[in-house]
């Protein structure tokens, strides 16, 4: 982090007249390929200082970094005995919140073991504006740089941000990011984000520059990209959200981006007092607030996760459900994780508020009819009772989010409605989702 901000602090800004990619007609010639030649970066021109102009960097996209497990990890030739992503292109998709002219990166090597060499990054925008296709729209490829350098190191443990970049984006669009790794991890501790919802493509050889990949192998996963910034006016501002599989959006529909944060996101950008509010799902399947489980428990990753983004006014809290559903199913289990859980929300209300951030608790949904969490005595339901009597009334939070209320059974409270759950009675389907993104009030943004 410390080579990083270095680097940041001498980052400017390219003074670039456009409000969307750069057309290669507008910019000094295109090259066969189809990537955009002449164009300028914030590293190598005229310098505007964001904070003298009034404007902010505003977190649009986030992925919560996580060590890849072994069965998330790219397949086969990209994965080898003891490095990973060798000699390969990767090209994902991603769908940014807020809108702006200028844009930056970061990559993030947070759970690697060994240095990580990027040697060409470019973005551009998905073909017909699509998520998760292989093609990008002609005429809009742009390089990336760091520096004014194409190649960079990422250190072990550390993220790096790339220079500002003339690349508007649009409100609720999708972007994509090519990265090449000639070098690739020099290990196989690679940071990803495995619950991507969302298609990416790996092909062997520097494919940085071509407008499609049809050769390349898909993956329903994220890898090394964490973060896309746009440069905001001054009254853009964050919601961070943090959770587990439920925000994440096991569930939803494999690149349709509904997700209930997404679907909350088209709430907000229908209102104009709130059209500018970024959405940051910061959200992991299988995380826990007390303890670690697929990546760093929520006390744990707070700071790096939350406290740390651009631009974040508001938090909303919806995790504690893997907590109790991990924990034994006895009276004095359950006892101990609804306490342990209070007093967590309580930490992480006190941490966010020295921030100036305001923290909403979202309420525990059901999970009656669950293999894995449901147990006959009830120990486990009297606990999330007990968790979600406390948000509901105990003043702690900012403001109460009622989930619970939203998705359960009318007749049957300790149950999700038949029609919103995907099967297994923990997890929603995209209807179950859309009834949590309505349940968010979006006079609490304002």
């Amino acid at each position: 982090m410390i080579a990083t901000a270095a680097l940041v602090l001498g980052l400017v800004l390219a003074v670039v007249s456009t409000a969307f990619p750069v057309r290669a007609k507008d910019m000094g010639g295109q090259s066969a390929d189809g990537t955009t030649t002449g164009a300028t970066t914030g590293a190598t021109t005229g310098v505007t200082n964001s904070s003298a102009s009034g404007r902010q960097w505003v977190n649009t996209w986030t992925a919560m970094p996580q060590l890849t497990e072994p069965h998330n990890m790219p397949p086969a030739p990209f994965t080898g005995e003891s490095a990973v992503l060798v000699d390969t292109t990767l090209r994902q998709t991603v769908r940014v919140s807020t809108g702006g002219e200028y844009i930056r990166l970061r990559f993030s090597n947070a759970f690697g073991d060994t240095p990580l060499s990027l040697t060409a990054v470019s973005v551009a925008l998905p073909l017909d504006g699509r998520a998760g296709i292989d093609a990008i729209e002609p005429g809009t490829a742009r390089k990336v740089t760091f520096a004014g350098r194409e190649t960079a190191t990422v250190p072990v443990g550390a993220q790096l941000v790339s220079d500002p970049l003339g690349f508007g984006v649009r409100p609720g669009s999708n972007l994509t990011v090519t990265t090449y790794l000639a070098e690739g991890q020099a290990s196989l501790a690679l940071t990803s984000h495995p619950g991507s919802r969302t298609t990416s493509y790996l092909q062997n050889g520097d494919h940085t520059r071509e407008r499609a990949l049809p050769a390349a192998t898909p993956v329903n996963h994220w890898y090394l990209l964490s973060d896309v910034e746009v440069l905001s006016p001054a009254g853009t501002a964050a919601v961070a959200v943090v959770g587990d599989s439920l925000t994440d959006g096991r569930g939803s529909t494999t690149n349709a981006n509904n997700r209930w944060p997404d679907q909350f996101l088209d709430r907000l950008r229908g209102r104009p007092t709130t059209a500018d509010v970024a959405v940051l799902n910061q959200a992991a399947g299988g995380n826990r607030v007390l303890n670690d489980g697929l990546g760093p428990n929520l006390l744990a990753r707070l700071d790096r996760d939350v406290l740390a983004r651009s631009g974040v006014a508001w938090l909303i809290v919806f995790e504690g459900v893997n907590d109790i559903g991990t924990a034994a199913a006895t009276p004095a289990a359950q006892q101990r994780v609804a306490a342990d859980l209070i007093a967590a929300y309580q930490q992480i209300i006190v941490r966010a508020h020295a921030q100036g951030i305001r923290v909403y608790g979202a309420t525990l949904t059901p999970f009656g009819g669950n293999v894995a969490y449901d147990d006959p005595a009830g120990h486990r339901e009297a606990a999330r009772q007990e968790v979600n009597t406390w948000i509901r009334t105990s003043g702690g939070f900012d403001a109460v989010i009622d989930f619970d209320r939203a998705v359960r059974d009318p007749a049957h409270l300790t149950r999700l409605g038949p029609d919103l759950h995907d099967g297994d009675w923990l997890h929603l389907n995209p209807t179950g989702y859309r009834a949590l993104a309505t349940a968010v009030p979006t006079r609490l943004f304002r």
